[in-house]
């Protein structure tokens, strides 16, 4: 008989905490063996080597996700299958490298069978196991031991909560090497140069924002409260950058200074010099900055028009906040 909806989550939701409960007792559970794989990782890569990691079963998925994301923060990683490693991949490893072997139980014979060979080819190893005092635990250089009590199947045989502590274990191995060596977002950036995450930490300043027409700037001496409304319409903006005889910005006009400048500027408001209105100064930023710098200026002063400036302080582009979402950057 099929489970109700009560049921359905009520059982689900068990699941969940068993697994939440695995990553409570592995992060409490960490301790100076973790640090000594942090360094162990460090000097390898700081030598030239790689990380290689390996698993079986449900840990192969696992393995080739702490590789990818080793890869990602700049530290040389790969995969190696078990039993291909025995028919010729064994030839991706160097002296220097350093092997990460998967395994819950600490005895898997596959991961057993590759230690000699590794030793063989001058490699230091790590287990990643749940299981500290196994056969592999004892075998290898260092350990990165997980905690799962219970898994979070029902008959205590697929496993679950181990691959999903095993899995958090290898991406805190990797956040904290991510900021130990001190990775910017502009090095991450060079790993991951396609797709959305490519384009906003990529694109610059300079690559989103309106120039020519859609970039309005005028003098700020020669220009009335209605030029400039002029030229902010013809420009489909919402702003107009106001410039002195050597074109440095001196001020921003917005659409809600006008709106000001009509409540307070008298009947003949739209004749008055926009400097009696504008905004002096105005926040700028470089035309050469990560568009991500852009998108932080517009969320924390709230603001919905932004002038891009070159070295001498000259605008020479206008971002508009309605832009960022057609750009997938917001």
């Amino acid at each position: 008989m099929p489970l109700d909806a009560a049921t359905l989550l009520a059982k689900a939701r068990t699941c969940l905490a068993l697994e939440r409960a695995a990553l409570t007792a592995t992060a409490r559970g960490l301790d100076e063996d973790f640090v000594s794989v942090v360094r162990a990782v460090e000097a390898t890569v700081d030598a030239g080597g790689k990380l290689i990691l390996s698993g079986v079963g449900k840990n192969a998925p696992i393995a080739q996700k702490i590789a990818g994301t080793l890869n990602s923060i700049g530290v040389p990683s790969c995969f190696l299958d078990a039993t291909q490693a025995l028919h010729g991949d064994l030839g991706l490893c160097a002296a220097g490298d350093l092997a990460i072997l998967l395994s819950n139980s600490g005895a898997t014979q596959e991961m057993l069978r590759l230690l000699p060979l590794f030793e063989r080819f001058g490699l230091k190893t790590v287990a990643l196991t749940g299981a500290p005092a196994s056969e592999l635990a004892r075998s290898t250089d260092y350990r990165l031991v997980y905690r799962a009590p219970r898994e979070a199947c029902p008959l205590a045989l697929a496993p679950t909560a181990s691959t999903t502590a095993a899995l958090a274990l290898g991406d805190a191995l990797a956040m904290v090497l991510l900021e130990s060596r001190g990775l910017t977002r502009e090095d991450f950036a060079r790993y991951h140069p396609a797709g959305t995450l490519g384009m906003t930490l990529l694109l610059r300043v300079k690559d989103i924002m309106r120039t020519g027409a859609g970039c309005p700037v005028l003098p700020e001496k020669k220009t009335s409260v209605q030029g400039a409304i002029f030229a902010m319409t013809k420009a489909k903006a919402g702003a107009v950058a106001l410039v002195d005889a050597k074109g440095r910005l001196t001020g921003i006009f917005t659409d809600g200074d006008f709106r000001r400048s009509a409540l307070t500027g008298g009947s003949a408001f739209l004749t008055t010099p926009v400097s009696a209105f504008m905004t002096k100064g105005g926040k700028t930023v470089p035309a050469g900055a990560l568009a991500v710098e852009a998108l932080k200026i517009f969320q924390q002063l709230k603001i919905s028009d932004l002038f891009a400036v070159d070295g001498q302080g000259r605008p020479t582009g206008y971002i508009d906040v309605q832009d960022l979402p057609k750009l997938k950057i917001l």
